[in-house]
C-alpha cells in the first residue's frame, strides 16, 4: 500500500462552497476489490462521501456496496446494465450534480488508483478546475505494468498531445477530480464516448472551454485481483474519435486565421 499523503488534514481548504466532495467508484465485477480500496479510501481522506455506480455485475458487486453503504458516507447507484465506463461516470455526474457537491473525483475500483494519493489532487484544486493524476509527469510511475502495456499508453498519449496540440501529458488517465461548476459546463448531454477515449474526451472539452487542468504526479499500480476492461474496441474508438477532433480543430484554426487576414 502507498504511504498515506500528509497533508490531508487540509484538504479542502482551497475548495469552493461547502468543500463537499464526491469520489465515483464505476464497478464490473469487483466484488473482491471493491472493500479493499473502499476501506482504504474513507481512511484515507474521511471527509469525503463516495458513489459506487455498479452496473449489475453478476458476481455480486451491488450486493456487496449495498452493503458498505450503512456507512452514511457511501450511496449506490445500479444501473440496469453494462453500458461502459462513459455511460457510469456521466450517471454519477448527474447524480452527485442534483445533490451540490463541489468536486467530483474518478477512481478506479481494482487499487490501481492509490486513495492514499487523493489529498494531492484536492489540494491541487486551489488552482484549477481540472486535476489530472498523471503517470507522465515527473515524480509519476507505474508499477507492474509489462513493458508493451507501458509502449502502448505512453504511446497513445503521445498521439493525443500532439494530434489536439494539448500539453497535458496523461489526458488518457482515469484518477481526476473536476469542480463540479466545469461539469456544468461541458455539455455532457452530448458526451457518447467510452473508456479511454471518455478521459480525453472530458479533458478536452476542459481545455477548449478555457479552463484550467492541472497534473500531479501518481503512482499507478495494476490490478491485482480480476482482469482489465481493457479491449481491442476501446482503443480503436480512441484512436478514431481523436483523429476526428484533431481534423476539426486544425480546421478550426484555418478558418480563425483566414478570418483575421481578410
Amino acid at each position: 500500500m502507498p504511504d498515506a499523503d500528509v497533508r490531508g488534514d487540509n484538504v479542502f481548504a482551497d475548495l469552493p462552497a461547502s468543500g463537499r466532495v464526491i469520489v465515483i467508484v464505476p464497478t464490473y465485477n469487483e466484488r473482491e476489490n471493491l472493500p479493499r480500496i473502499m476501506e482504504r479510501l474513507l481512511v484515507s481522506v474521511p471527509q469525503v462521501d463516495v458513489l459506487v455506480v455498479d452496473d449489475s455485475s453478476p458476481d455480486g458487486t451491488g450486493a456487496i456496496a449495498d452493503d458498505l453503504a450503512a456507512d452514511p458516507r457511501v450511496h449506490v447507484l445500479h444501473r440496469a446494465a453494462k453500458n461502459g465506463l462513459g455511460a457510469a461516470y456521466l450517471a454519477g455526474f448527474g447524480w452527485a450534480l442534483e445533490r451540490g457537491y463541489d468536486a467530483v473525483v474518478e477512481m478506479d475500483a481494482d487499487g490501481s488508483h492509490a486513495p492514499e494519493q487523493l489529498p494531492r489532487l484536492l489540494h491541487a484544486m486551489a488552482h484549477a478546475d481540472l486535476v489530472i493524476g498523471s503517470r507522465y509527469v515527473p515524480g509519476g510511475s507505474v508499477v507492474n505494468w509489462p513493458a508493451s502495456r507501458q509502449v502502448l499508453s505512453r504511446g497513445a498519449n503521445l498521439y493525443t498531445r500532439l494530434a489536439l496540440g494539448s500539453g497535458v501529458r496523461d489526458m488518457t488517465a482515469g484518477y481526476r477530480a473536476y469542480r463540479a461548476d466545469v461539469l456544468r459546463r461541458l455539455h455532457l448531454e452530448d458526451v457518447a464516448s467510452q473508456g479511454y477515449c471518455f478521459q480525453v474526451d472530458l479533458a478536452w472539452r476542459t481545455i477548449r472551454a478555457g479552463l484550467r487542468v492541472a497534473e500531479v504526479p501518481i503512482t499507478f499500480t495494476e490490478r491485482q485481483i480480476g482482469s482489465s476492461k481493457m479491449s481491442g474496441s476501446i482503443m480503436t474508438e480512441a484512436f478514431t474519435s481523436i483523429a476526428v477532433w484533431a481534423v476539426r480543430h486544425r480546421w478550426a484554426q484555418l478558418w480563425g486565421a483566414v478570418g483575421r487576414r481578410r
